[in-house]
């Protein structure tokens, strides 16, 4: 019996940083020296990456901490003279303000279920994010709670161990096939990948369109 949604926050509930990823990979090709832009978005995702896939644990970081060294290594690897820190408040400028998704807050007025955020980000700022657009979920758990970042499964560990949930009780959404719908399924919990742009939905996925869409789900998990 479903008794839960987990439900990812940015890409799902909010939109994603591409707008401010754009200005600010601007930002540096105007102040360094930058062959083609794209080159900029590779170097910084590839180093953010791999700091991000390596926290956790003793060795985790917050969310604000990797972007600010990954956005100087990325300033120094193309030799800009801007700011990293000013860079990296930009991003979470729109971190705690984030546009919503038009059907968000229909999903959570007419969900029957409880609905826990299960989010790759720091606490502080997705409890701003979240009281910012005045949505009400049942609890919150981050990256920052867990010291762990999804896909690992540190982070369904400790929502399942704090709700009392087991993971045929619940269903996780997400709009990344990696961290959500792989992450959730290392622990045996069933995933819808939100596939909002129309994408190719790869083979023993689950995906819906919507938000609203889940609604749909049976108690048993099944549409």
């Amino acid at each position: 019996m479903i008794k839960a949604f987990f439900v990812d926050f940015y890409g799902t509930i909010v939109h994603e940083d591409g707008e401010v990823i754009k200005k600010i990979t601007k930002i540096i090709c105007d102040t360094g020296k930058v062959e083609d832009p794209s080159d900029i978005d590779g170097f910084w995702w590839k180093d953010f990456q791999t700091m991000f896939m390596n926290s956790h644990g003793e060795t985790f970081e917050t969310q604000r901490a990797l972007e600010e060294k990954s956005l100087a290594h990325t300033l120094e690897k193309f030799s800009s003279n801007a700011n990293a820190k000013e860079l990296s408040e930009m991003m979470f400028a729109h971190w705690v303000k984030p546009p919503i998704f038009e059907d968000s807050h229909a999903f959570f007025e007419k969900c029957p279920l409880p609905i826990y955020v299960v989010s790759n980000i720091d606490r502080s700022d997705l409890l701003e994010a979240i009281a910012y657009h005045d949505l009400h979920p049942a609890g919150v758990f981050t990256s920052e709670d867990a010291r762990s970042y999804k896909p690992r499964k540190e982070l369904f560990e400790l929502a399942l161990r704090e709700t009392g949930l087991k993971p045929d009780e619940v269903i996780h959404i997400g709009d990344s096939i990696s961290s959500d719908v792989k992450g959730a399924g290392t622990l045996g919990i069933k995933a819808l990948w939100l596939n909002r742009f129309g994408k190719a939905v790869p083979e023993d996925t689950r995906s819906i369109a919507t938000l609203t869409e889940a609604l749909c789900v049976n108690g048993d998990g099944s549409f």
